[in-house]
């Protein structure tokens, strides 16, 4: 397809050259894909040409196209509307086009030479609260931006940092011990970490109250936030915890436990997973070690009470806290020493955080820190910063409850899934297994399209119905088409017809067959401008278009009824050739595909 755009953008060089007699630099031919409601494939925008060649838009598209129509064989025709020449490419070149892509498998690497080696930390949760909708964004944008980012030929590691410790952490313990009467996962009938996120929630809930309380008795609020007895003994526990006390110590890894089965149980259900896990409690004392080394050289400062800063105003930030007066760590003091071991174990080229834009500052923190410690992996730091996901009543508030549980999510996207699925009345020959697993993969689909179609820097209003269609620009859409592929091509199996050919000797191609041709050669180009903006956002679409094209196609040539042997093999080549495609682009995703539906 690239030498087809480079051939294509020669050629209309030398037209401009013999017509005009004026030589255009290859850069300011840029091609587009021809609108669908024109004859063409491609298309040249003439209105930029006006000034170098002393002519209107449309004559030049004329000229322009005549001479290309007259001495190049593979424009077979053209049309001008206004300022846009539409070039129709000849069959034979189309032919000869996906001789090359069946000649290769659909998911063969696309070299980028973008970097090679790179860590893509995601999901990063906290073991005070279960996974919600937010983190579902955040697993599924990192996922599929690793496996972008291999398909591009890198070597990609999958990293989850584990916010295990800190003051947030505490709370849930704090909680615990005065709320929970020795209740457990299992007595309680809730997974670990939904009955840790419970205790997170009752925190707050007497926090708040307490903090009424004393603004009764004519404490402000500020004070009152600070002086509450429960945040007093939560942050009383964080520094028993950072002493190693035994009792602190046991009950932390009681409640983390809980939490990490639950974890385990729903990653495994989003289809998710990790090369490396970090913990923040074992990267803090190195973060530790990095506040000191700052301060050695003069780098960090201390306040009066003991507390450690950098001065990063140079840098266009602020002065940024780095360790509490009381010598306890904060978010950023274990950053720096995990962005050291991911460094210490991979040596990457590149980092990847994915994270909140509410974090965009806090990242510019930690790089620039870094920088001033000069580290040689500062530069590597890219941060993958998303939009966060709204309800229509909000903001979701892990601390008041109001999140949309992840796991009580999938539930509800794969139960519309049995739903619509049943509704339809296609579920002859599957047997009760294959159709639970039929629901899950088609409201998973649902769901993990929903929210990666979605540039990645755009905020997102989560609207609970349209996550879980499956009709129109959605997951199941495109893995519907492709399950009626699987089954176009176990007909043709059946009959005996060829998906390899020389399809050479075939005369014209119908509009659409030569649309696929098209749309299957872009996918190089997609899986490069993913790669470049991390956004599988592009890939989402490519699949999109690709489904319609086909579906297109479907509707409008006949397949199995086709009396003319090398077309009929052709169509079902071209079947066979899409549905790969599709597999290979909703798997970049996170998306499975079903053979039967």
């Amino acid at each position: 397809m690239q030498q087809l755009e480079q051939d294509l953008k020669t050629a209309l060089q030398a037209a401009a050259r013999a017509v005009f007699g004026v030589e255009i630099p290859l850069a300011s031919l840029a091609l587009q894909p021809t609108r669908k409601e024109f004859a063409g494939s491609f298309t040249l925008v003439t209105f930029p040409l006006t000034k170098a060649l002393g002519q209107g838009p449309e004559p030049i598209g004329r000229a322009l196209g005549e001479w290309l129509q007259a001495h190049e064989p593979r424009v077979s025709g053209f049309n001008v509307v206004k300022g846009f020449l539409n070039l129709e490419i000849a069959d034979a070149d189309w032919l000869a086009l996906f001789a090359q892509l069946q000649a290769q498998p659909a998911g063969a690497p696309v070299p980028t030479g973008g970097p090679q080696n790179v860590v893509v930390e995601y999901s990063s949760p906290n073991t005070n609260k279960p996974l919600h909708l937010g983190h579902l964004r955040n697993n599924f944008l990192g996922y599929s931006v690793a496996e972008i980012l291999k398909a591009t030929g890198a070597t990609v590691t999958k990293a989850n940092l584990v916010n295990d410790r800190g003051i947030h952490i505490c709370k849930s313990m704090i909680a615990y011990q005065r709320f929970g009467h020795g209740e457990t996962p299992a007595s309680a009938g809730l997974k670990g970490d939904h009955l840790t996120g419970k205790y997170y929630v009752l925190f707050e809930r007497h926090y708040r109250e307490e903090i009424r309380q004393l603004e009764a008795e004519g404490v402000t609020n500020e004070v009152a936030k600070k002086q509450a007895p429960l945040m007093l003994e939560a942050q009383q526990m964080l520094q028993a915890w950072e002493a190693g006390d035994e009792a602190v110590m046991a009950l932390w890894n009681q409640m983390n436990g809980w939490v990490y089965e639950g974890f385990t149980e729903t990653y495994k259900n989003i289809g998710v997973d990790f090369d490396k896990f970090y913990y923040e409690s074992g990267t803090y004392l190195l973060g530790k070690e990095r506040v000191e080394e700052g301060l050695s050289t003069g780098v960090f400062f201390t306040k009066e009470n003991g507390s450690v800063w950098v001065d990063l105003q140079a840098e266009g930030l602020d002065e940024k806290l780095l360790l509490r007066a009381d010598g306890t760590s904060v978010y950023i003091t274990q950053d720096l020493g995990t962005a050291e071991l991911k460094y210490q174990d991979f040596g990457y080229d590149s980092s990847i955080y994915v994270i909140a834009d509410e974090q965009n500052y806090h990242m510019q923190v930690l790089q620039a820190t870094l920088g001033k410690l000069g580290k040689p992996y500062a530069a590597a730091i890219h941060h993958l910063s998303y939009g966060m996901v709204d309800l229509p009543s909000g903001k979701m508030k892990s601390r008041e409850g109001t999140v949309v549980d992840a796991d009580e999510l999938v539930r509800d996207v794969v139960a519309a899934a049995k739903a619509a699925t049943l509704e339809k009345g296609k579920t002859e020959g599957l047997s009760d297994a294959e159709l639970e697993e039929l629901y899950h993969l088609l409201g998973l689909g649902a769901l993990k399209y929903y929210l990666l179609k979605v540039d990645p820097k755009k905020r997102m209003l989560f609207n609970p119905e349209e996550s879980v269609a499956l009709e129109g620009h959605t997951g199941p859409f495109i893995q519907y088409s492709y399950a009626r592929i699987a089954a176009i091509r176990r007909k043709a199996a059946e009959l005996g017809i060829a998906e390899t050919a020389d399809f050479a000797a075939l005369g014209a191609l119908a509009a659409t067959e030569r649309e696929l041709v098209q749309e299957l050669a872009r996918y190089p180009a997609v899986v490069a401008d993913a790669a470049r903006t991390l956004s599988p956002a592009v890939v989402a679409q490519y699949a999109y278009d690709l489904a319609k094209a086909y579906n297109r196609f479907y509707a409008e040539v006949s397949i199995f009824q086709e009396t003319d042997a090398l077309k009929r093999s052709l169509r079902v080549a071209l079947s066979a050739r899409v549905g790969e495609q599709i597999k290979v682009a909703l798997g970049l995703l996170g998306i499975q595909v079903p053979e039967r539906m």
